[in-house]
């Protein structure tokens, strides 16, 4: 790992790519006008409404991106405000909503547009194959019925499931012990909230075990940290509540994603030596040698750990803050999670620079990706494929190139779906699972939905709903 890692120039007045990796992801940032053209008019004649991850791929998301500007119901964003955004669309009219994610974003978008009263209104995916998740598929694993097991035997035990699982999984589990869902963006103050409602609580997290470790790493370091930065995260707790709570909080030991998994302790000693002085930021699901040289950099002002929207967030701050003052400058940041989240870095960088009319400072964005994680592709016009060729995304010499279940969206099976709405096709397969089997006389479909909808009523608020508390007390 002796070249150097490939990097992202933005300016005001255009993109310069480092790297073979970096100019793979810099070709679709500025898409074709006939495409976009093509799309937009598609989506206004059928009334259809687009909801995408982050993760897309470089060349839908362009696309996308420059379609937002002229069709107001695309939204690309993180998991949590996917189906707070459907529903929004709904509400608006729209027809139908296409999910462009994997399966388990689509199985949420449905659930809450029921609860929300737009059962009407359908909602596709792009491919009939499955489009999986390995971290999802984790909890899918004998090893979680355990793991969730021991929980119901422990009394006061909440479950805490990251929302990256299927619909049926959280059903299972909820039938099992009491179960919220949670986000990257919102598991810290899930956590703390459980804890101060609920005396001498058992909190278990899964299944991602990064999250959940480093979930541990940051309460041990608040429990012997200055009390002003946990009450500044959760007014009722204190140094020794937050050690009480990490006697209480239970990691499920075998979850990962193959994507965030290879952040470890070759790429970090990499960015170490090569990008000392640059902005740091890791997804809560990277390994713990990612997570600490973010958190650490977060510690002083110049990283961030949490969701892709904290990450999105932390970028533009410091832009703006850089705007503010006088004089050339170069802002470099690390991007510790998946690489699609350019599209959307390269358009806010860009309309900051430009409402600014500021050429002399620059966004330098560097993916820590190994050489290795970059295969040959003869059959390319790029002459690369970001990922290696095994399709796992990832080389396992370390660094992350992209999540090969989100590149089962493409530009090509979005149009196919799209052109196939309103019409005499038949959409089933298309549709989110509707898991019907039952559990305790419940379907799967609807019980899986109580622990998303406890998120929500978090999130709206600041509270545990009552029905959950009551539930882990009586259990």
């Amino acid at each position: 790992m002796t070249a150097p890692f490939p990097s992202l120039l933005i300016s005001a007045s255009g993109l310069t790519p480092q790297g073979a990796f970096a100019t793979s992801q810099a070709t679709f940032l500025n898409p074709d006008p006939a495409v976009i053209d093509d799309l937009v008019a598609s989506l206004s004649a059928r009334n259809v409404g687009i909801v995408a991850h982050f993760y897309m791929d470089v060349e839908l998301q362009g696309v996308l991106t420059a379609a937002a500007e002229r069709w107001p119901h695309i939204a690309i964003s993180d998991s949590l405000a996917m189906a707070d955004t459907a529903v929004k669309m709904s509400e608006d009219g729209v027809a139908a909503i296409i999910v462009l994610g994997v399966d388990f974003m689509s199985e949420n978008v449905r659930a809450v547009l029921d609860a929300a009263g737009h059962a009407a209104t359908p909602v596709y995916r792009v491919d009939a194959r499955e489009i999986g998740c390995s971290l999802a598929a984790s909890a899918e694993a004998l090893a979680y019925g355990a793991w969730l097991s021991r929980a119901a035997a422990t009394p006061r035990s909440l479950h805490v499931i990251y929302i990256n699982t299927g619909l049926d999984v959280k059903g299972s589990a909820h039938a099992v012990v009491p179960t919220i869902t949670c986000t990257s963006s919102n598991v810290v103050g899930t956590v703390l909230q459980a804890a101060a409602q609920i005396p001498d609580l058992s909190v278990w997290y899964g299944p991602d075990t990064y999250m959940g470790d480093n979930l541990k790493t940051l309460f041990t370091r608040l429990s012997k940290g200055d009390p002003a930065e946990i009450t500044a995260l959760h007014p009722a707790h204190t140094p020794q509540t937050v050690t009480d709570l990490l006697s209480r909080f239970e990691v499920f030991p075998q979850g990962n994603c193959v994507v965030h998994h290879m952040f470890g302790e070759e790429v970090v000693a990499k960015v170490r030596a090569d990008h000392p002085d640059a902005y740091h930021t890791a997804h809560l699901e990277v390994p713990g040698e990612m997570f600490a040289l973010a958190a650490e950099a977060a510690r002083h002002g110049r990283g961030c750990v949490g969701s892709t929207s904290n990450i999105l967030h932390f970028i533009r701050d410091r832009l703006a803050e850089q705007l503010a003052q006088e004089g050339p400058a170069r802002l470099q940041f690390v991007l510790g999670t998946e690489a699609g989240m350019i599209t959307s870095i390269v358009d806010r960088v860009q309309a900051l620079l430009a409402t600014s009319g500021r050429e002399d400072v620059e966004v330098e964005v560097i993916f820590p990706v190994a050489a290795e994680a970059v295969a040959i592709d003869e059959g390319s016009d790029l002459g690369i494929i970001p990922g290696v060729a095994g399709g796992e995304g990832c080389s396992t010499a370390g660094g992350c190139a992209t999540c090969p279940y989100m590149k089962m969206n493409s530009l090509d099976t979005l149009t196919d779906v799209l052109e196939s709405v309103g019409t005499d096709r038949d959409m089933t397969p298309l549709e989110p699972k509707k898991y019907t089997q039952l559990i305790g006389g419940r379907t799967a479909a609807d019980i899986g939905s109580e622990p998303i909808l406890h998120m929500r009523h978090f999130q709206r608020s600041g509270q545990l709903p009552s029905a959950l508390v009551e539930d882990v007390l009586d259990r």
